[in-house]
């Protein structure tokens, strides 16, 4: 059974018994994507990195 095939299958029976239909699929994933790229920029940041990835050249 395919992703779209199950939520279908999920939404239909949620509406049946008068409960909340589940999210669509994807619906988190860009804000998945943007929670990870905030979470490796502050990890650059406690590491002493530049946001860019590259090593500060400037510090001896």
């Amino acid at each position: 059974m395919s992703l779209t095939q199950q939520y279908l299958f999920d939404a239909y029976r949620a509406r049946r018994h008068g409960e909340p239909e589940p999210p669509e699929p994807g619906a988190g994933t860009l804000g998945l994507l943007r929670a990870l790229r905030e979470r490796r920029r502050f990890r650059a940041v406690l590491a002493g990195r530049r946001l860019g990835g590259a090593p500060d050249r400037r510090t001896p």
